[in-house]
C-alpha cells in the first residue's frame, strides 16, 4: 500500500495533476467521484498566499467530499515559502506539494517551477526548509531536468528524499520540451533500480488510456500515476484505468446520456462553489472537451457559451443529449 503521511492511497494510486485554470474544487470533485485517489489544487503562488490575495486564497479552498487533497505551491524566496507553508497548513490538506516542474516562462523566469532545475542545490535547500517548517507531509512535482544535457533526476530524487519529502511525481519531459515530443519514461526504471530510493515515485506524462497506463505500470515500475490533460473532458479515465488494471476489460466511453449526467454534476459543483455567474462562466472552458468529436455541434456550443441562466444551460445540455444520442453512439 502507498501511504503519504497518514493517508493511505491504495496499492497503485491514480492522482489528478494540478492544472492552472482547470483543477478547481468542481473539477476535482468530479474526478474524485470517478476514481481519482488524490486530487491537487491549481498551483498557487506563495507571494499571493502571504499577501492574502483573494484569488490565491480561493485556490486553497478544500471541501470534505474531495479529500484527500494536496495543495501545490510555487515560489523561489525562502522566507515567502516558509510563510506560505504555514498558510497551507492552516487549510489542512493531506499534503503540501512543491511545484518544481511548471515550464511557463513567467514562472521559470523568476527561478520558480522548472526554473529551479538550473540550481539543484537551491532546490534541495529550499525543500529542506519547507519540510522543517510544517507538520504536513511534503511532496514534490518536478521534471526530468532543464534540458536533455543537464538531466540529474536520479540525484534530485535521492537528495530530496534525504531532506524529508515523502513522495515525488516526475513529469517525464525536460523544461525545454514543454509539452512537446514523447515523455521519456525510461528514467523511471533507473530511479526505481536505485536501492537507496524508498519514497513513492509517481509517473506523469502521456498517460491517456487504460492500456497505456497498464503497460507503463508493468514496464517502468512506478508506484502510481498522475494524470493531467487526459482527464480534461474525460474525468472517468480514472475509473476506466482502474477497471482495466483489475479485470483486463476495457470499459466503453460513456454514452451521451451518461455524459450529460456527468456534465450536470460538474455544473452543479461549479454553481455550488462559485455561485451562478462565475460558476456558469468557468464551466464554459470544459464544454468543448466534453463534446469533442461531435459533428455539427457549433450552434449548441455558441448557446452554451452565451447563456447565463443556470436553468436554461441545463435545458440546453438535455437538448444536446437528446439531439446527439444516436450520432454519438455511431462515432464511438
Amino acid at each position: 500500500m502507498i501511504k503519504i503521511g497518514k493517508t493511505n492511497l491504495g496499492s497503485f494510486p491514480l492522482l489528478l495533476a494540478p492544472m492552472e485554470g482547470v483543477t478547481d474544487p468542481s473539477f476535482r470533485a468530479i474526478c474524485k467521484e470517478h476514481g481519482a485517489d488524490m486530487v491537487y489544487t491549481e498551483f498557487v503562488s506563495v507571494e499571493g498566499l502571504i499577501r492574502n490575495v483573494k484569488k490565491s486564497q480561493k485556490k486553497i479552498s478544500i471541501f470534505p467530499h474531495e479529500r484527500p487533497v494536496g495543495i501545490q505551491i510555487y515560489g523561489a524566496n525562502l522566507e515567502s515559502m516558509l510563510k506560505a507553508a504555514k498558510v497551507v497548513e492552516a487549510a489542512q490538506p493531506e499534503v503540501l506539494d512543491i511545484n518544481y516542474g511548471c515550464p511557463v516562462s513567467k514562472v521559470v523566469n523568476k527561478m520558480c517551477g522548472a526554473g529551479i532545475l538550473q540550481d539543484v542545490d537551491r532546490m534541495v535547500s529550499l525543500t529542506r526548509a519547507v519540510v522543517e517548517a510544517t507538520s504536513l507531509p511534503v511532496t514534490v512535482k518536478t521534471r526530468l531536468g532543464w534540458n536533455a544535457e543537464t538531466i540529474r533526476i536520479g540525484e534530485v530524487v535521492e537528495r530530496l528524499q534525504e531532506v524529508g519529502i515523502q513522495a515525488i511525481t516526475i513529469h517525464a519531459r525536460t523544461r525545454k520540451q514543454m509539452y512537446k515530443g514523447e515523455a521519456d519514461w525510461d528514467w523511471f526504471l533507473r530511479i526505481k533500480e536505485n536501492p537507496n530510493i524508498t519514497i513513492p515515485v509517481f509517473g506523469n506524462g502521456d498517460i491517456n488510456s487504460p492500456e497505456k497506463a497498464q503497460a507503463y505500470r508493468a514496464q517502468y515500475r512506478v508506484d502510481g500515476m498522475m494524470i493531467g490533460r487526459a482527464a480534461i473532458g474525460r474525468p472517468w479515465i480514472f475509473s476506466q484505468i482502474k477497471h482495466y488494471m483489475a479485470t483486463g476489460e476495457l470499459l466503453p466511453e460513456p454514452g451521451m446520456e451518461e455524459r450529460i449526467k456527468i456534465i450536470h454534476q460538474h455544473l452543479n459543483h461549479s454553481l455550488e462553489w462559485k455561485g451562478d455567474k462565475v460558476g456558469i462562466l468557468e464551466m464554459r472552458r470544459h464544454y468543448t472537451n466534453y463534446f469533442k468529436s461531435i459533428p455539427h455541434f457549433k450552434p449548441f456550443r455558441l448557446r452554451l457559451l452565451t447563456e447565463m441562466n443556470p436553468q436554461i444551460v441545463r435545458e440546453i445540455l438535455d437538448e444536446i443529449g437528446y439531439t446527439f444520442a444516436r450520432t454519438y453512439e455511431q462515432i464511438n
